[in-house]
């Protein structure tokens, strides 16, 4: 343990491993049904069933302090937490950050991304990317001796470079055998601050972006969370390993990252 902070084993994090990449298949899975015309709701259904009946796991959401749905579906200006529902229909020009967690033999996957549903304005496609960006640029900042700073400040340049606001009021998460365990991954933060990375740390990386100011409100569902001034947000999440020579991520996408350059 390092100031509380979990260290695993080398067993722990194949453990790990196989839980995020279900995690990420359930991503994949999901892609073909992100169209105009459909609910949120029956995305949940699909991704539920999934998780359930074909990779025989738990989906981690459901029940979880309370919430309802087994995926997060955060739509234009919901920042995170958006609940899953027969009345929300997506259009062309949304965007839309899927969330999702499972459990397989006690441990945890938890990973999220962005879709496009039909062609997105110019500002959103440079919104996704710019967060997608920033989040690779964190993550390629881990390593021992690195410091969760180090991981903040990467993030907030690339986004601050694009013109866009980082949320500060959520940020990423120690995980393995508990969803959110001792370590916070702040997405802002100055170089060589914070806690000091070491080999066996498991956590995610979830940087959120605005196109407007960073200041959030939630609603009062208790869960949805929206940009105040109703700007566009944007989320990407990766579960990330310390390994000794770097970095490992632990919820690759099948199929890659399209467009985008990996990790």
């Amino acid at each position: 343990m390092a100031r509380g902070v979990s260290i695993k084993s080398a067993e722990d994090i194949e453990m790990a491993r196989r839980a995020g990449r279900l995690a990420a298949e359930v991503l994949g899975m999901i892609e073909p049904y992100v169209v105009p015309g459909v609910s949120t709701d029956t995305l949940d259904q699909i991704c539920h069933d999934h998780i359930v009946n074909v990779q025989g796991a738990v989906p981690a959401n459901v029940g979880y302090l309370g919430y309802p749905k087994t995926i997060l579906t955060s739509v234009n200006q919901v920042v995170c937490h958006g609940i899953p529902s027969p009345d929300k229909i997506l259009k062309k020009g949304d965007i839309v950050n899927i969330d999702v967690a499972v459990i397989k033999d006690g441990w945890f996957g938890d990973t999220s991304r962005m879709y496009f549903v039909g062609a997105p304005s110019v500002l959103a496609r440079r919104l996704v990317e710019t967060t997608y960006e920033a989040m690779r640029a964190g993550i390629r900042q881990v390593k021992p001796g690195a410091t969760l700073g180090d991981i903040g400040h990467a993030i907030q340049s690339v986004a601050h470079r694009g013109h866009f606001s980082v949320v500060r009021e959520y940020c990423g998460h120690g995980i393995g055998q508990v969803y959110h365990e001792e370590l916070q991954v702040l997405h802002y933060g100055q170089r060589g601050e914070g806690l000091r990375l070491e080999p066996g740390m498991v956590f995610t990386i979830e940087p959120m972006l605005n196109a407007g100011k960073r200041e959030t409100r939630q609603l009062p569902d208790g869960w949805t969370v929206v940009t105040k001034d109703r700007s566009l947000s944007a989320q990407w999440e990766h579960m990330v390993a310390v390994t000794p020579e770097g970095y490992e991520v632990l919820t690759p996408w099948p199929g890659g990252t399209g467009t985008y350059a990996p990790v």
